[in-house]
């Protein structure tokens, strides 16, 4: 070991302490990106977070021009007219239709049921041919005696 090798006593210690900086200033600086975040103004915050508001328009889905012009629509495709109790606004807000929920459900439900069918058959007949397999055997070993 010369003292410049990569793998001595000293490079160890000094990727451990290069190590623990690291670890210890990641979270440090994660939390300034956060404080820099929430330090937005409150303009930028949509008035249903901070006030109270009432539901103009109940969930919709949204039609291509809203999907294109509302950015709200994106997350998942429906929105609902929110109107703000402080500042008289009216805006849009992502939210989930519970008919499409429940459809997705049944969806997923149905499939689940399709796939155990499909496997219960393969079980069965997988089960079928050991058991023939068996029964050669047993054949086979009662005539050779």
């Amino acid at each position: 070991m010369g003292p410049r090798d990569p793998t001595g006593p000293r490079c160890y210690a000094l990727y451990a302490v290069l190590g623990a900086l690291v670890c210890g200033l990641w979270p440090a600086a994660m939390a300034a990106s956060d404080e820099r975040r929430s330090a937005s103004p409150v303009a930028a915050t949509p008035c249903w977070r901070v006030e109270d508001f009432v539901v103009a328009q109940e969930c919709t889905r949204c039609s291509s021009f809203q999907a294109k012009t509302i950015a709200e629509c994106s997350p998942t495709g429906f929105i609902e007219k929110i109107s703000c109790a402080t500042s008289k606004r009216d805006e849009f807000k992502s939210c989930r239709s519970a008919v499409m929920e429940a459809h997705v459900f049944w969806r997923f439900v149905g499939t689940m049921m399709c796939v155990a069918t499909i496997f219960a058959v393969l079980v069965v007949c997988r089960q079928r041919v050991l058991d023939r397999k068996a029964l050669e055997k047993v054949r086979k070993q009662i005539e050779s005696i």
